[in-house]
């Protein structure tokens, strides 16, 4: 167990729903499948990776062929985001992002898609092209995307929290709410988000963790061990809910690999694997 009192690197990314009922799902966890690396295994292994591994949901940050065409009819479950810089190009007309769902959506009847996350870590300029998007999508997109449910994504990075908060494992309570006594920073996080949505008017609208992990190497308090501590406990933690929200939390694991073309140090260090499908530690769905 990590010492109390060190930096953490817990990162936390919600998808913010733009429908009131999304249905839930026995399996709460699923893994984000990140492409930036040039020595990753092709993606007919990495869906292997997924079943073999007990992994039963997958989020693509694009519509990667390969990935779509591997997953496709294994009952794995996707999430497919349309990237930022595309989103010019869908927020031009209704006929632009009607295309984009029969290309990367309709093309693969037999994959199970479940939502299209629109856009993601927002800058200034792609977040103006939000609104158009998600009218055209919903629109245009729907008798196309059928039961996908379209989202945007909104990214909280927590970059200096007491260890004890995020790898779950502080004796008693850590923040006081009324009468929730919160055990750990996930739990409060999400709460958090769902208690001012309700303020906002937006109380029927459903939340999805959608990247949430801890690096292993690269940083303070980035080790294996306290990778695997947190992690694990997130996997064995969300079927049950929040305080507030009890009930499973649909929550994707960042990420699935080690990824070289990102920035040095914490940023390539996320994956639960190596690019050679070894585990960095080991971990259990």
């Amino acid at each position: 167990m990590a010492s109390q009192g060190v930096a953490s690197m817990f990162a936390l990314a919600l998808l913010l729903g733009a429908f009131a009922s999304i249905p839930q799902k026995a399996e709460a966890i699923g893994v984000c499948y990140g492409m930036s690396a040039n020595n990753l295994p092709p993606a007919s292994s990495v869906v292997g990776m997924y079943r073999s591994n007990g992994i039963t949901s997958m989020r693509l940050y694009a519509p990667d062929q390969a990935a779509l065409q591997s997953v496709g009819g294994t009952g794995i479950s996707v999430v497919v985001g349309a990237p930022n810089d595309v989103l010019s190009n869908l927020a031009a007309s209704p006929a632009a992002a009607a295309s984009w769902v029969r290309n990367n959506i309709q093309a693969y009847p037999s994959v199970s898609f479940r939502y299209v996350a629109v856009g993601n870590e927002f800058t200034g300029e792609s977040q103006a092209f939000m609104a158009p998007v998600l009218s055209f999508l919903a629109r245009t997109g729907a008798p196309l995307l059928a039961n996908i449910y379209p989202y945007f994504s909104y990214t909280y990075s927590q970059g200096s929290v007491d260890v004890s908060y995020a790898l779950f494992t502080a004796a008693g309570t850590v923040v006081q709410d009324g009468a929730y006594g919160y055990q750990n920073l996930f739990d409060t996080t999400v709460d958090a988000f769902y208690a001012a949505m309700a303020k906002h008017g937006g109380s029927g609208v459903s939340l999805v963790v959608s990247e949430t992990g801890w690096p292993s190497a690269g940083g303070m308090s980035a080790s294996p061990a306290n990778a695997r501590i947190y992690n694990q406990n997130l996997i064995n933690h969300v079927g049950r809910g929040t305080p507030r929200h009890p009930g499973a939390i649909e929550t994707y694991v960042f990420s699935m690999f080690n990824e070289n073309q990102k920035d040095a140090g914490v940023e390539q260090n996320w994956g639960l694997f190596y690019p050679n499908m070894q585990h960095v530690y080991p971990i259990s769905f």
